[in-house]
Order: C-alpha cells, then structure tokens, then sequence
C-alpha cells in the first residue's frame, strides 16, 4: 500500500513540474510536438532512475559513511553530468533520429533540476533503495506526463486562431498554469 501512496502522491499530486516547479526549462524547451516530448521523457526516466541508486548509494556508503554529507549536491551534480553523458553517447548509437530531435535539449537533462530535485528528495524523506526507485520512476512517469499533455495541447494551440500578442510563449504559460491547475484537483487523494 505504501508503494501505491508513493506512485500515486508522484505522478499527480506532487508533480515535480506542476507542483515542485523543477525541471521548468526542458517542460517550456521540449514541448512543441509531443514526439519530442516522448522521447525527452524516456531520457529523463532512464536518467532519473539511474541517477537516484547512484545517489542513493554514494549517501548511504560514501557521504554518510565518512560523514562528509555536506558533499551531497556537488557529489550528487558530478554523478548525473555523467550519466548524461553516457544517455548521449548511447542515443548517438542506438537511435541516432531521437538524437538529432533532442538536439540541444539533450544537455538540459545535466542541468535538469528535476533529476537532482528527485535524488535529494529520496535522501531527505529516508527512503530505503526500493522506495527511492520507486518514487524516482513515479517522478519521471508524472515529468512525462506532465510533458506529453503540455505538448499535445501545444500542439493544438498551433491550430487555434489566437490574438497576436497570445501567440507562442504567452499562450504556452496560460495552458502550463491551467495545467497545473488541474493538478491541483488531485491533492485530495493522498
């Protein structure tokens, strides 16, 4: 039941975009059509997951064992650049046109504070490693789906006549806000 309360209380309630507001510059950069949006969210979940049990154990068996914790974000920043990069030269050779579309939104995974956001969330709510997998994959299904229903419904602003000074960012902040909004309507759950 736990688990549930973890998944659920991540993906809808504690959204990390609409509730937490981290990972903003990706949500606002990747959203235009909704396969870039897809393939930016398995980067992030991949990344995330990854990152969160790197994290986790460099706390529990390095920063924490040594009792250097104050080491944790700087560990912890070092420790996703590099997975980053090892997403990037893997997209280079496994899917080369998922690498082109990503461009350079690839990079803003490194500075996604999202991921970091996750990582020290896991380590400040004293999860155990199942529990932070958990909560990580939930924070990057609730990313996803909050990047992929933010690009549909980009994509269908491009359809609808708006008023020239709604057109493009203003119009996109307008539906991210009524997004979140919606989001809101889920705090009762948990």
């Amino acid at each position: 039941m736990e688990f549930i309360v973890i998944i659920i209380s991540a993906i809808f309630v504690n959204n990390v975009v609409l509730a937490q507001f981290l990972g903003i510059c990706p949500f606002l950069g990747v959203s235009k059509k909704v396969s870039t949006a897809v393939g930016m969210t398995g980067a992030v979940t991949f990344v995330m997951i990854l990152a969160t049990i790197v994290t986790y154990l460099i706390q529990k068996y390095i920063l924490d064992a040594f009792g250097i914790g104050f080491m944790q974000t700087i560990s912890f920043i070092l420790v996703i650049a590099s997975l980053v990069q090892l997403v990037e030269i893997m997209l280079k050779k496994v899917s080369p046109p998922l690498y082109q579309a990503l461009g350079v939104f690839l990079p803003l995974i490194t500075t996604n504070c999202a991921i970091l956001g996750v990582a020290i969330m896991t380590i400040q709510k004293d999860y155990n490693l199942l529990e932070a997998v958990v909560f990580s994959g939930a924070s990057a299904i609730g990313f996803g789906l909050a990047l992929v229903l933010f690009a549909g419904l980009r994509e269908h602003l491009d359809l609808v006549d708006l008023p020239k000074g709604m057109k493009g960012a203003p119009a996109a902040l307008v539906v991210a806000g009524l997004l979140a909004m919606a989001f809101m309507g889920f705090s009762g759950i948990v």
